[in-house]
């Protein structure tokens, strides 16, 4: 698998790929988008969050002898790639905005000199004076534009200074372009091609599915106890928690270091330097958990995220796929929950009635309704994301969601289908379900009593069932095709033609519903307080696991439970010494504070597990390991070795056996 790259020799891919990056296997269309930049000629590539399109120019700007420029949006997001490739040897840099005007200078003329194979630049850099003067003196090979959504007013984050990109092709017509983009429409990609003048341009799409992902959708009753369980089962591991405004991200992170836990809040309304010393914390291990709103992740390249939590329902499902895809990008197993309640609409109505332009508002009850839809599905989750993506999962079951991982039980429905079909009908067919429910249950709300609906034969006639139970039966209503909702907003249930003629018929309904643990009553008003003091909860203490000397570690992600999760396929190995793993994180983070690096840029989770599975005994044995490469084996090999020789040694004495 070899191409030639512009005037440079043949080049095995493969090869590089080991040396430089330690990686012995390509994932998947990434050795086809490099064969086609070495050839010569322009891509557009549209890869998830965590599919790995930066190796797409950093590998083949490893194999070119002319300077590759990658125009990023995303300062942090700069810095981070830089120190991950100068880890392997590579010579690179970045100049933006945080750069002094003396570094910048001797950056320039690095590049001049040939010394730098790759530059990374922020798209308003075009426009700073002296910049054009620059590109007249250097020779570039390859450009790369990453985020290249942003250069199209269709695109999710339009900016106005990517339409300047165009100078870069016509400056450099014989330099290949590679656009890279993890979300895009088909009308997106079409005017990326345009606007930055490579009609020709082979595409390549890759799949949507993160396959290691879990999605998980919790009722919002008791959300914050919740919270915590799931803080501790990912204990010693980085989660974002994603909330609905400023004052709730405080308050949680608040509410969370009364519990415990080490947790900070990131929005827009902290001060640029509270926002960055949050940032860096995170990055650095220091911080675990941080609350946020939208505005933290993007640029942020740490690959070992393994929770991320919506505590309130985002306002589009393209927002959530983006926000979720920031756990897991090392391919290892994460999980991804969303607190949800029937209530969270009126939440979001409220501002979307603040649009004043029509079309707009009309847009955002769309979006809010496919988020909805999500939130409520009773079918694949994974397949519904997909699916919005264009992308069909001919899967009967993916293995990865809490839908097709709730254990299920076959139940007689005949005599609660026929009352709550009735109910319905009763109640003249223009009420949402939960006033149906409300019906059904006796309750003596303000509104049903004021319709005169305590009245109806069908009052109170299902008691013996909570309203979560009676609104799972009317889903499988839905899906059985005996009731059908309402496309507007409200999701108002009616009665088919074949429902009416089950109520006729009377035959027997079999349906099949979650299996539920023993619940504590719901309350009928409102839900409880949800956040106790910190005197309820068990101190973490760092929320370290406890351990043994040797164990099967299986991510309680991907751990089989009741109403949820199991493991998925995922790269990397679940059978490894936990112990030693931590070990080895207290080594990989001691060396990222003497470097002043992030400890991923060390060596990621997946290739401490190898070696904590594996136990690598000398030069030889630890090269093999995944993410050891040529410089790192030289650079870190004697750092990580004693630790588990040493480990093996102790456990051996003690009649372990782990040669």
């Amino acid at each position: 698998m070899a191409e030639r790259a512009n005037g440079a020799a043949e080049v095995d891919i493969r090869r590089v790929l080991k040396a430089r990056f330690g990686y012995d296997e390509f994932r998947p269309l990434q050795a086809e988008i490099i064969e086609n930049v070495l050839a010569g000629r322009d891509s557009l590539v549209l890869m998830p969050t965590g599919g790995g399109k930066s190796l797409c120019y950093q590998l083949p700007a490893l194999c070119q002898r002319e300077l590759t420029l990658v125009v990023s949006p995303l300062i942090s997001l700069m810095k981070d790639q830089v120190d991950a490739l100068q880890a392997n040897g590579a010579a690179a840099a970045y100049v933006n905005s945080s750069v002094p005007a003396r570094e910048v200078e001797r950056i320039f003329a690095q590049a001049r000199a040939g010394r730098l194979a790759l530059l990374y630049i922020a798209p308003e850099r075009l426009a700073a004076p002296g910049f054009a003067r620059f590109l007249r003196a250097v020779r570039v090979g390859l450009i790369a534009i990453d985020e290249a959504h942003c250069i199209s007013e269709w695109g999710h984050d339009f900016r106005p200074d990517y339409r300047n990109l165009h100078l870069l092709r016509e400056r450099f017509p014989q330099a290949p372009v590679i656009a890279l983009t993890a979300t895009a429409t088909a009308r997106v990609r079409d005017d990326i091609v345009q606007q930055l003048g490579i009609l020709d341009a082979q595409r390549f799409v890759s799949s949507f599915d993160r396959e290691n992902l879990i999605y998980v959708v919790r009722s919002k009753r008791q959300r914050f106890d919740a919270l915590v369980g799931l803080l501790y089962e990912h204990a010693n591991q980085a989660a974002i928690v994603y909330c609905f405004s400023r004052k709730d991200a405080d308050n949680l992170a608040d509410s969370l270091r009364q519990a415990g836990f080490q947790a900070l809040p990131y929005h827009a309304g902290l001060d640029a330097d509270t926002r960055k010393r949050t940032q860096d914390r995170f990055i650095h291990d220091e911080t675990p958990i941080v609350t946020a709103t939208i505005a933290f992740g993007m640029g942020i390249d740490k690959p070992d995220v393994r929770l991320i939590v919506h505590y309130d329902l985002p306002k589009t499902l393209e927002g959530y796929y983006q926000e979720t895809g920031r756990a897991g990008r090392d391919g290892l197993p994460s999980e991804c929950v969303l607190f949800f309640s029937a209530g969270d609409r009126r939440k979001h109505e409220y501002f979307i009635k603040e649009i004043e332009d029509p079309d707009e508002q009309a847009r955002a009850e769309q979006q809010l309704d496919q988020m909805i839809a999500y939130a409520e599905a009773r079918t694949c989750r994974r397949a519904l994301i997909l699916r919005y993506f264009g992308e069909d999962y001919a899967q009967p079951t993916c293995g990865g969601c809490d839908v097709c991982l709730t254990e299920r039980e076959p139940f007689d429905a005949t005599e609660v289908a026929q009352k709550v079909l009735s109910a319905i009908i009763r109640t003249g067919e223009r009420f949402g379900a939960l006033h149906v429910i409300a019906v059904l249950r006796g309750s003596r709300a303000r509104r049903v009593l004021a319709l005169g609906h305590d009245r109806l034969s069908v009052y109170g006639i299902v008691r013996d069932l909570d309203r979560d139970s009676l609104r799972e039966i009317v889903g499988l209503l839905v899906d059985e095709g005996l009731l059908r909702l309402s496309g507007d907003k409200y999701r108002v249930p009616s009665v088919t033609a074949a429902g009416r003629a089950f109520l006729q018929e009377r035959q027997p309904l079999t349906l099949r519903r979650a299996v539920r643990e023993t619940e504590t009553p719901e309350p009928e008003a409102h839900e409880p307080a949800e956040h106790k003091p910190a005197a309820a909860y068990p101190q973490p203490s760092g929320a370290r696991p406890r351990q043994r000397e040797r164990v099967e570690h299986v991510p309680a992600a991907a751990r089989p439970q009741r109403g949820g999760r199991a493991q998925r396929a995922t790269e990397g190995p679940a059978d490894f010494d936990l112990a030693l793993f931590e070990l080895l994180r207290q080594v990989r983070l001691e060396l990222a504070r003497e470097r002043e690096v992030p400890p991923y840029v060390i060596f990621g989770d997946r290739t401490l597990r190898e070696m904590a599975s594996s136990f690598p005994q000398d030069h030889p044995s630890f090269e093999r390991i995944f993410g050891v490469g040529r410089v790192k084996l030289a650079e870190f090999a004697d750092d990580f070795l004693p630790v588990i020789r040493a480990y093996v040694e102790s456990n051996e004495a003690q009649g372990q056996g782990y040669s």
